[in-house]
C-alpha cells in the first residue's frame, strides 16, 4: 500500500489478491494517515488508535473508528493506475463516509431500549439502523448532552461541548433514534418489561440493553474472589463471604442493601456498584436483556475466552455491534482484540491485547530516549504489547493477535524481530 497525493488531498492505493483499490487516506477517528499503518488480508489497522477498514470497500471494521471511508474507482494499465475520486453530493472532497441505513418503519412496535448514552449504546443504535431494523429505539442517558467522545476529556484541555459530539441531533432525527436527555432509570421490571424513570413515568421494551449500574439479583456488602467458567459460560461466582452463586446469576452488585421488595421475582434496582457477567453474544441470563460497556464481565476470544472487566472506549463500542447483531437474530461473538491509548507529559502510549498474568517482558528500545517496546510474555507467547513512538508496532501486535497468530518469546526476543511485520515496511 501506498499514499498518494490526489489535488490537496491523500489516497491510499493498495494491492490485494492482485487487485488495485483506492480509498480515503485518513482514518475517521482521529485523522491518522493509514498509510502508516499495517495492512493484513483486506484490511488495514491504523497506527495510533487501532481502527480497521476495507481496503476494497472502505468499511469500517474495527472500532475506535465509527465512520467508513470513501471508496475510490480504479482503472489499471500496464503502466499507470488511475482513479476516480469520490465527491459528496455537493462537490466536496469526501473524507467520511456513513454506511447506509434505514429508520423506523410505519406499524413496526418493536422496541429496544438502550439504558445509556454511551459508546455502546450509539454503536447498538446505528448498527440496528445499518441492519434496517425498523421498530422503535429509544436510548435513555442522565446526561444533557447527546452521546460524546469521553476519551477527549482526559487529554484535551477547556475542550468545547459542541466539538465532542459524536453525532449531531439531525443524525438521531433523520434515523428515527429518539435521544432521552436528563433522564435516569430507577427500576427494571424484567417480568413485565417495563423501566420506571425518575421522572415517574415507565416505558415497555421488547428488548434491553443496560449500560449503567443495574441489577438482576444482588449479593450485597461482598465481593468476588472468583469467576469459574468453561467455554465462556460462566458456572459459579465465588464470593468472599463464601456464597457461591449459581450458573443462572450472572450479575453481582456490591454496595448499600437495596429495599427488600426490589428483591422479588426479576425486579431490577439500581442503587448499588455492579457487574454483569455475560456471555459472547453478550447476553445475560434474563431473556431479552444484554449487557455492554464498562459494567460486564465478558469471555475475551484473545485470551481463551477468560472472563474479564476491561473498561476500554473500543471495547464498549464492540460489545454494542455484537448486541445489536444478536437482537436481530443473526449470530455474532465478541472477537475485538483490546487497543487503548493514554497521553503523558504529552507523549501518547499505546497498549493491545491482554497482559494480566504475565511472566517476563521484552522490551526494545530505551526508555530514557522515551522511545520503546514491551511485549509482555505469557506460556511463551506475546499476550500484549505497550509502546512510546514505535508506530505502527503496536498496530502490527494487534492485527496478529486479531489473526490468532502466535508471537513466540524467541520471536519477540529477535534483534530484528519487526521483520515478523513484513507489510511495516516503513521501518
Amino acid at each position: 500500500m501506498m499514499e498518494v497525493e490526489v489535488g490537496r488531498h491523500t489516497v491510499l492505493l493498495a494491492r490485494t489478491d492482485g487487485k488495485y483499490s483506492a480509498i480515503g487516506n485518513q482514518c475517521t477517528h482521529y485523522g491518522a494517515p493509514l498509510s502508516k499503518g499495517v495492512i493484513s488480508g483486506h484490511r488495514v489497522r491504523c497506527p495510533w488508535h487501532g481502527s480497521c477498514f476495507n481496503v476494497q470497500t472502505g468499511d469500517m471494521e474495527e472500532f475506535p473508528g465509527i465512520d467508513s471511508l470513501p471508496c475510490h474507482k480504479v482503472r489499471p494499465t500496464e503502466t499507470h493506475v488511475y482513479l476516480t475520486r469520490t465527491f459528496s453530493v455537493n462537490l466536496i472532497w469526501q473524507q467520511k463516509r456513513i454506511k447506509s441505513m434505514g429508520t423506523s418503519v410505519p406499524g413496526v412496535t418493536h422496541t429496544i431500549l438502550l439504558l445509556g448514552g454511551g459508546a455502546a449504546s450509539l454503536m447498538c443504535a446505528e448498527i440496528l439502523r445499518q441492519q434496517n431494523f425498523g421498530g422503535r429505539i429509544i436510548m435513555v442517558t442522565r446526561d444533557d448532552l447527546l452521546p460524546y467522545d469521553k476519551t477527549r476529556l482526559s487529554k484535551v484541555m477547556n475542550v468545547e461541548s459542541e466539538t465532542i459530539l459524536l453525532r449531531r441531533r439531525e443524525f438521531f432525527h433523520q434515523y428515527d433514534i429518539e435521544v432521552w436527555l436528563k433522564k435516569e432509570a430507577l427500576s427494571v421490571d424484567t417480568d413485565r418489561k417495563t423501566v420506571t424513570f425518575n421522572d415517574g413515568s415507565t416505558q415497555s421494551y421488547d428488548q434491553l440493553l443496560m449500560l449503567s449500574e443495574k441489577d438482576v439479583k444482588f449479593y450485597m456488602n461482598d465481593s468476588v474472589i472468583e469467576v469459574k467458567g468453561v467455554n465462556g459460560k460462566v458456572k459459579e461466582v465465588v464470593l468472599k463471604s463464601g456464597t457461591v452463586i449459581p450458573t443462572d446469576v450472572l450479575i453481582v452488585g456490591i454496595g448499600s442493601i437495596p429495599n427488600s421488595e426490589f428483591l422479588q421475582g426479576s425486579k431490577i434496582q439500581m442503587n448499588a456498584k455492579n457487574f454483569v457477567i455475560v456471555d459472547k453474544g453478550m447476553r445475560t441470563n434474563v431473556p431479552d436483556v444484554y449487557s455492554g460497556g464498562d459494567l460486564v464481565t465478558f469471555p475475551l476470544a484473545m485470551a481463551n475466552n477468560q472472563l474479564v472487566n476491561i473498561g476500554h472506549w473500543q471495547m464498549a463500542q464492540a460489545h454494542g455491534r455484537v448486541v445489536a447483531l444478536n437482537m436481530l437474530k443473526k449470530p455474532s461473538e465478541l472477537t475485538s482484540v483490546p487497543f487503548y491509548w493514554t497521553v503523558l507529559l504529552g507523549k501518547t502510549i499505546r497498549y493491545t491485547g491482554y497482559g494480566e498474568g504475565y511472566t517476563d517482558i521484552v522490551i526494545k528500545g530505551s526508555f530514557e530516549e522515551r522511545k520503546f517496546l514491551a511485549l509482555y510474555i505469557k506460556n511463551d507467547g506475546v499476550i500484549a504489547a505497550a509502546g512510546l513512538n514505535y508506530d505502527p508496532v503496536v498496530s502490527a501486535v494487534a492485527e496478529r493477535l486479531a489473526a490468532g497468530k502466535v508471537i513466540t518469546k524467541k520471536e519477540a526476543e529477535y534483534v530484528k524481530w519487526f521483520c515478523l511485520f513484513p507489510l511495516c515496511s516503513h521501518f
